[in-house]
């Protein structure tokens, strides 16, 4: 079994197998269940963020205050009508984390990866890899998997709630697992993954958690959508053969020790950083007074 990163990339050289592997018999040792049920599993959950992905592409659908209704819709008909500057490639990423986002904020169904707060960031950028690259859905969710286990060291030896470590441990740690899968997706080796997951880390260090009226929609799905293409860029600094001298073990610790420094007015409590603009006091108090709450209630 292994604990660490450094653990999981040394039984990945051991055995000369990818990362993926490691974690479906790490898996069927502690669940006692088989391959095949695992795969079942993650072929569900993945069919779940492909929905969720391409929801809100065309329909905008309704979410409180109307703060992110018909954010994706306006990104996915930008990626593919208009001359972007990043490329119809990146645009379409943004748009599937966005939908996501607008999913989540609409109560409809999600699959949380890591959180809910941060569902869109690795359906977007797998799904989008993979369908780039031809790659079957098989593969997808064998790079869904490598981000999964990933994450798991990161709740086994960290957090990735926001109102532990802020906004880094949810969309920070969602973009280092995309990062990983996406790696894996191209053919990167497990260590090129593992500098890839390391790189969308620091890229994020420190960022707080401040949503607007404590609703998880504003920053929130924007940070989806800027997330999702720090891990391809991560991803592609590593495949091109970027080193980090941090381990990445080392990086989770410095996340982690990070959040417990941010203040708890940068942790999820809507009472700093952007949440306590003087625009978004007024949004919040437009929304809890429309819903008959109090606004002593929520602060």
């Amino acid at each position: 079994m292994y604990h660490s990163c450094k653990q999981l990339l040394q039984m990945t050289e051991a055995q000369r197998v990818p990362i993926h592997e490691i974690v479906i018999v790490k898996e069927m040792k502690s669940s006692g269940t088989s391959r095949t049920e695992i795969m079942e599993t993650m072929k569900e959950r993945y069919r779940i963020m492909l929905a969720s992905a391409e929801k809100a592409l065309e329909q905008p659908l309704p979410s409180e205050g109307g703060l992110v209704t018909g954010i994706a819709s306006v990104q996915y008909r930008y990626a593919r009508e208009r001359d972007t500057l990043c490329g119809s490639f990146i645009n379409m990423v943004m748009a599937r984390a966005l939908s996501c986002s607008e999913v989540n904020a609409s109560m409809g169904r999600i699959c949380a990866m890591p959180t809910a707060g941060s569902c869109g960031i690795v359906p977007a950028v797998l799904m989008s890899v993979g369908e780039t690259l031809e790659r079957s859905e098989a593969d997808v969710i064998l790079a869904l998997i490598t981000a999964s286990g990933l994450g798991a060291i990161v709740m086994e030896n960290a957090t990735v709630a926001g109102s532990e470590g802020g906004c880094q441990a949810e969309c920070g740690v969602a973009a280092a697992m995309a990062a990983a899968g996406a790696a894996e997706l191209k053919g990167g080796t497990p260590a090129i993954a593992l500098e890839a997951f390391s790189l969308s880390l620091v890229n994020i260090m420190g960022l707080v958690c401040d949503p607007v009226a404590g609703l998880v929609q504003i920053p929130c799905a924007q940070r989806n959508a800027s997330q999702a293409v720090n891990a391809l860029l991560s991803a592609d600094l590593a495949l091109g053969g970027m080193k980090f001298p941090i381990p990445p073990d080392e990086v989770i610790e410095a996340m982690y020790k990070t959040g417990k420094m941010l203040p708890v007015q940068l942790r999820e409590t809507a009472q700093g950083g952007i949440a306590a603009t003087e625009t978004a006091r007024e949004i919040t108090k437009k929304i809890f007074e429309r819903n008959g709450d109090s606004l002593s209630a929520h602060q």
